[in-house]
């Protein structure tokens, strides 16, 4: 197995949690539209809320003809308002900053527009070399292409590559794409689907031999 040289993250779930914001979001879309609003209890909706691209989101919960005005409206929405509900993953800053040390870094993500603003709130823009969001690529994640694209920009082949997910749609896409992947957080921690889940951000730098600050 070839060495890892570069690390691509994906955003929702693994750099922030970000479930409040992005029910905020989408109920507001759907508010807009008479649509009733999705409850954290409603999981599988939550977590698609939470995991897919805009339009999968929309199409998956909105009936077909109400997808296109839904998409105009939210197209118009400043996703700044939604940003107060999100917290960066404890550890996270203190991590990024030894990790980037030894690997270019980057993100890939089904969020479009919206990442660039969530890393400036959050003064976590100078640690990555690369961002790709869904509006970079016709086929946004479970497809590769997004990956793909991010190890393009970092000047490494994809299998040196490590994409760090929290999602069935994460790994779906390292899979199909060969890169490496690590599980973050809960959701694979209760699916045990991958050999190695990193429960907490501090667990990257054992996995990949680095110092470690933390006792």
């Amino acid at each position: 197995m070839k060495k890892v040289e570069a690390i691509i993250y994906d955003c929702d779930g693994v750099l922030f949690a970000s479930h409040a914001a992005n029910l905020a979001y989408y109920n507001q879309i759907f508010a807009a539209f008479d649509y009733p609003a999705i409850s954290a209890e409603q999981q599988e909706a939550a977590h698609l809320c939470h995991t897919a691209s805009s339009p999968d989101v929309l199409a998956g919960l909105m009936r077909a003809e109400d997808v296109p005005a839904a998409l105009a409206f939210a197209a118009e929405l400043d996703y700044r308002q939604f940003i107060p509900l999100m917290t960066p993953m404890p550890e996270l800053h203190q991590v990024l900053e030894i990790v980037a040390k030894h690997y270019p870094l980057a993100i890939a993500t089904n969020r479009g527009s919206s990442v660039i603003p969530i890393l400036e709130h959050f003064a976590l823009g100078e640690f990555f070399s690369a961002v790709v969001t869904s509006r970079d690529v016709k086929k946004p994640k479970p497809a590769p292409d997004m990956l793909l694209l991010a190890a393009h920009h970092l000047g490494h082949l994809p299998q040196a590559c490590l994409y760090i997910g929290d999602s069935d749609l994460d790994q779906a896409a390292a899979t199909a794409g060969s890169f490496h992947f690590l599980g973050y957080g809960e959701w694979f921690m209760r699916e045990k689907s991958v050999n190695r889940v990193l429960g907490r951000h501090r667990d990257l730098l054992e996995h990949l031999s680095l110092p470690t600050p933390f006792s």
